[in-house]
């Protein structure tokens, strides 16, 4: 019962992001502000990555549930709210609401499956928290269209609500944990820190100018965070767990997991539907394949890690992601949607056994009482690392689309920008416009490929000799 509400739980943040991405056209037409439509997003991700390490020590200071309830109850609320916004700048402020409730959410879950079951079945559970992820990345899609085709899109946020109140419920009524409690002291300063660096680093996305304001600001405080974590005596992140290098290559490893990820869900459908010329349906679908993938690996994975150790599973991982990547860096428009499914489903295989095996092998090389702060540190390096991938393949697109199309202007942009529009806009193109963008994506590939590398490449450092216990 216990498991089945904290899937409950999970699918609540789980669903948020491919749900309230098919609904944002409608909202935009609703309230405005187009201006305004990457902070819905960045705003979310600011205020999870944020609050996701200060209830890691939370959690190990009072216990998992009420951090957890607590959590749910204020995802809850931002979901109201942001249903009820009439304008852009309500719904973003709504949405970091939302994002300080997501951020307890993902980790709390995590970290009770590794309180709650021994080291030989916490691997299968974790499996089955990853086929929630699975499961949503298909319905997300599904149900936000549908929602916004036959109700008010507010209902996109509105539907969370009983789902959270029966989570709550459920896990109220059947989860009982016996709470050790360690340090209480919570460092403000560093959460006000890490707001900083990881607002100017969205800042820094959004103006695409590393000498922007948002980059200074990033820099900065991401600094004055290190030193201040290195100094103080009850940290939000404790750097002090990557001296055992176990824990220090599942974090790296789970950081350029997160790169490779974000990598294939923004610029996959674009190949399919830009270059390829089908429909966002037949995009989306390709993509899908690697949210199949992921949890059937996943659930492989969890069996594997304890009898055959977290280096050889995690080996596994790294040499399918490797083959995914390979596969993208052959990518040409001839080859069709099922080499992008291909490619996405490998990558997804991939990622499944490299996620599960970290994140069982960073909780089972911790007590109780660090757990819930090493499982946040793993959860927060996944986020930084879609943050990162998102900045460095959006650089490079750029930086190919403008080199590419030297001596044709503005005007050259302008064109392969309609070729994502619907309607006519990819059939009055001209081809040398799709040569542009399909040379500019693969230069996107080549950096996709060289994060598999770079993945495989860190599962070959685990040490063979460690085995978890």
């Amino acid at each position: 019962m216990v498991m089945a509400f904290l899937m409950l739980a999970m699918a609540l943040a789980a669903i948020e992001g491919t749900i309230v991405a098919t609904a944002m056209p409608s909202i935009v037409a609703s309230v405005g502000g187009f201006e305004y439509y990457a902070w819905v997003f960045a705003a979310f991700l600011l205020a999870q990555a944020t609050s996701t390490p200060l209830y890691g020590r939370l959690a190990d200071a009072h216990g998992r549930k009420p951090v957890l309830l607590a959590g749910i109850a204020v995802f809850m609320l931002g979901s109201a709210l942001c249903g009820f916004a009439t304008s852009m700048p309500l719904l973003v402020a709504f949405r970091v609401l939302q994002g300080f409730g997501a951020g307890a959410v993902y980790p709390m879950v995590t970290t009770l499956v590794g309180d709650l079951y021994e080291v030989k079945d916490r691997g299968r559970a974790q499996a089955y928290l990853s086929s929630v992820w699975g499961v949503s990345a298909v319905v997300g899609p599904l149900l936000g269209g549908a929602l916004v085709q036959h109700a008010h899109w507010g209902w996109v946020f509105w539907f969370n609500v009983p789902f959270g109140l029966a989570a709550i419920a459920g896990l109220g009524a059947h989860l009982h944990e016996s709470v050790r409690r360690g340090e209480s002291r919570i460092d403000v300063g560093s959460a006000a820190l890490m707001f900083l660096a990881i607002g100017g680093l969205m800042l820094f996305l959004t103006q695409g100018s590393f000498w922007g304001s948002g980059a200074t600001v990033a820099i900065v405080a991401g600094a004055a965070f290190v030193l201040r974590q290195l100094r103080s005596a009850a940290p939000l992140i404790g750097f002090d767990l990557w001296r055992d290098p176990l824990i220090l290559l599942a974090d790296a490893t789970t950081f350029v997991g997160g790169m490779l990820m974000i990598g294939l869900i923004t610029y996959s459908p674009t190949y399919v539907q830009g270059v390829m010329g089908y429909s966002p349906t037949v995009a989306g679908l390709a993509l899908t394949a690697m949210s199949v993938g992921w949890p059937l690996a996943s659930a492989v994975a969890g069996r594997l890690v304890v009898p055959f150790g977290p280096a050889n599973t995690a080996r596994v991982g790294g040499a399918a992601a490797l083959v995914g990547g390979a596969l993208y860096l052959a990518l040409t428009p001839e080859r069709g949607p099922w080499w992008v499914a291909g490619s996405s489903l490998a990558v997804g295989v991939g990622l499944g056994f490299i996620m599960t095996t970290t994140i069982v092998t960073v909780q089972s090389s911790v007590g109780w009482q660090r757990r819930g702060s090493a499982t946040a540190g793993t959860m927060l390096m996944r986020l930084l690392g879609t943050s990162v991938g998102a900045a460095v393949l959006g650089a490079t697109l750029n930086l190919a689309l403008v080199r590419r199309s030297a001596g044709a202007g503005q005007s050259a942009i302008e064109e392969v920008q309609a070729l994502l529009e619907p309607g006519t806009g990819r059939a009055a193109a001209d081809p040398g416009t799709l040569a542009l963008l399909a040379s500019s994506l693969h230069a996107v590939y080549v950096g996709v490929f060289a994060m598999a590398v770079l993945i495989c490449l860190l599962t070959w450092l685990i040490p063979r000799g460690r085995r978890l216990a």
